[in-house]
């Protein structure tokens, strides 16, 4: 940060630190980017630090964006069903909320990244698989404005 630089990629910055040193340091890249104008690409497993730093998310999978857009719809609205996995395994802190929260299982193994699936690359693990979704890759559909989904399930045949 010393060169004053406008864009920063940050690959996994806070995921080998214990919690006080990660919230130390988000609160960092937070004032850089706030006082300095500072653009980040968070690269990160964590949805949580995702949610804190970023205003725009995209989620990946094999390699594919499967859904994108301001951060609070994607992580409080998920659409795609990798998303919703991934929203649903958040740990949550309330006991009885927990209980109660629907947790979305993918099933199988995760396929090689190197020779990925034909079509959707989720389609062997997902819940929601249909027919067209092991032949063809699906296009990226506008949900809400900025919100962009890639699944079958929201194409109008």
């Amino acid at each position: 940060m010393v060169l004053d630089p406008e864009f920063v990629v940050a690959d996994e910055p806070v995921s080998m630190l214990d919690a006080s040193i990660r919230a130390s340091i988000l609160d960092l890249l937070m004032y850089f980017r706030e006082h300095k104008n500072v653009t980040y690409l968070y690269i990160t497993h964590d949805l949580a630090t995702a949610r804190y730093v970023g205003d725009r998310i995209a989620i990946m999978y094999l390699g594919k964006i499967v859904e994108k857009g301001p951060v609070e719809d994607v992580v409080t609205n998920p659409q795609h069903p990798y998303t919703q996995a991934l929203v649903s395994s958040i740990p949550v802190p309330d006991p009885k909320y927990a209980r109660e929260k629907k947790r979305i299982e993918l099933k199988g193994e995760i396929p090689s990244p190197i020779n990925p699936p034909k079509g959707c690359r989720l389609h062997p693990r997902c819940p929601f698989a249909m027919d067209i979704c092991s032949r063809e890759e699906p296009p990226e559909i506008e949900i809400r404005h900025g919100h962009t989904v890639s699944c079958w399930l929201y194409v109008k045949r």
